[in-house]
C-alpha cells in the first residue's frame, strides 16, 4: 500500500540570502504544520522528496517565512521554487466532530435540502471567521460561496461525498 501525502504548502520564493523560504500555506493547520522541529517534506516533480526541519517561521502578510535546518543559503533554496511541502497521512491528526480537512471536503457534490443539485466544491477559502466552500456548479454558472455555518450547511457525509445545505437568501449568483 502507498503512503498519501498531503500538500501544507507551496514554495513561492526565496526571502535574503540565508535561505529563507517564502511559502504561502495551504493547510488547515499553520500552527501545528510549521512549528520549529516539525518535519516536512519538499516535492519536486523528477526528484526525490527532501526531508526537511523546521527551524523557525514567521509571517509575513499572507505568506509564512520558513527556515529549514537543511537549507542554509540562497543557492540551496533557488531550486525549491514553486515545490510542494508535504507532510505524509501519517501526520495527520484525527479531528472533532463536524471539522474536516480540506481533501475532504473538496470534490464533495453539493445538493439543497429540496435535493437540487447545485455543484462540487472546487476550492476552500478563509477569509476569516468561518471558512466559505467554492462550489463549482455543473452548468457553467458562476461559482456559488456556501459558508460553513450551522445555518446553512446541515450535513456532511464524507464518505459518499455528499454535502446537503440549506439555501439562504443572497446564496446563490
Amino acid at each position: 500500500m502507498t503512503m498519501e501525502w498531503f500538500n501544507v504548502g507551496k514554495i513561492i520564493n526565496t526571502h535574503g540570502v540565508r535561505g529563507e523560504l517564502k511559502v504561502l500555506p495551504i493547510t488547515d493547520f499553520e500552527n501545528e504544520r510549521f512549528t520549529p522541529g516539525q518535519e516536512l517534506y519538499i516535492e519536486q516533480e523528477g526528484q526525490e522528496r527532501k526531508k526537511v526541519t523546521v527551524e523557525q517561521a514567521r509571517h509575513h502578510k499572507q505568506f509564512i517565512l520558513l527556515t529549514a535546518a537543511e537549507i542554509n543559503s540562497l543557492d540551496e533554496a533557488e531550486v525549491w521554487k514553486g515545490s510542494m511541502l508535504q507532510v505524509p497521512e501519517t501526520a495527520l491528526q484525527s479531528l472533532s466532530e463536524g471539522e474536516f480537512y480540506y481533501y475532504e471536503i473538496i470534490g464533495c457534490v453539493v445538493t439543497t435540502e429540496e435535493n437540487e443539485l447545485l455543484g462540487e466544491v472546487s476550492e476552500i477559502l478563509s477569509p476569516g471567521a468561518n471558512d466559505v466552500w467554492v462550489v463549482k456548479p455543473f452548468h457553467g454558472k458562476k461559482d456559488i460561496l456556501i459558508p460553513y455555518i450551522e445555518e446553512v450547511v446541515k450535513s456532511v457525509d464524507i464518505e459518499n461525498k455528499k454535502i446537503v445545505v440549506r439555501l439562504m437568501e443572497g446564496l446563490l449568483p
